[in-house]
């Protein structure tokens, strides 16, 4: 039986240290030796060399574990418990040294999540819970806000690099909510912003063609926090990334109506 509080308290301290080298690295960043894995979706050294520090350090931490990890490193087969990893949210901010940008840390075992730990390194501040436990920022509780109407709602939006399969969507939804929301904005690091939807800072985000170690980690927070996370439909399959509403719960049904018309 995983002790999944004093779990939680190691990998904070894994993901305040990976934040450190990225913070560090940020200083002396080389722009050359930014590569392009997509069409505008950019992978730099240091999100390896943070990967492959991070898959040490839980391997270490619970060895029984696989690993779903953004740049590779590790496996997942059979294994009964399975980190979800993201060494650098928000990589094309952590190039053009823009915030946000954050360390995201998960751990499943095969039927749910039981841990979530996003370190944002800008702000320096920790997000975490874990199964049964409230939603905590650097020790102090959160909870989502109880906004419900869309003309006082701070919406958040992701465009993601699949930009010919979104374009419709995308497009649909500043129709929608530009000049009807109490505001929207763009920030480019998924992990941190749903978090920022469990500490009362935006009520909502909408993303498609995501990664799952991209919301794993947000999404429990999230959801100890009060808030709600299903795909566009309403469903579970969100966890896969590929559609993602992540709300407060108030905001949610209106939200889910609203891009059911796109």
């Amino acid at each position: 039986m995983l002790k999944l509080e004093e779990l939680c308290t190691q990998v904070q301290q894994i993901a305040r240290q990976a934040g450190a080298f990225l913070k560090e690295e940020r200083r002396k960043f080389d722009r050359a030796r930014v590569e392009e894995k997509s069409a505008h979706n950019y992978v730099s050294y240091v999100d390896k060399e943070s990967e492959k520090w991070l898959i040490a350090q839980l391997s270490a931490l619970l060895p029984e574990a696989g690993f779903i990890a953004e740049e590779g490193s590790g496996s997942l087969t059979d294994e009964n418990y399975c980190w979800l990893v993201d060494p650098l949210d928000g990589t094309s901010n952590y190039i053009h040294d823009l915030a946000p940008y954050c360390v995201s840390i998960a751990l499943r075992n095969k039927e749910e999540l039981l841990l979530g730990v996003v370190y944002e390194v800008c702000r320096d501040e920790c997000f975490y819970a874990w199964k049964g436990s409230k939603a905590y920022l650097d020790g102090r509780e959160i909870h989502v806000s109880d906004v419900s109407d869309l003309d006082k709602a701070f919406i958040d939006l992701g465009f993601p690099y699949n930009s010919d399969a979104y374009r419709p969507v995308a497009l649909h939804l500043v129709d929608k909510l530009y000049g009807f929301a109490g505001g929207t904005r763009l920030m480019g690091a998924a992990a941190a912003e749903v978090c920022y939807i469990a500490a009362g800072r935006f009520e909502a985000r909408i993303e498609a063609y995501i990664g799952p170690w991209d919301i794993a980690a947000g999404a429990l927070i999230l959801m100890q926090a009060g808030g709600k996370v299903t795909d566009f439909s309403g469903g579970d399959n969100w966890q896969s990334g590929d559609e993602v509403l992540a709300t407060n719960g108030a905001m949610h049904e209106t939200l889910m109506q609203l891009i059911s018309r796109s």
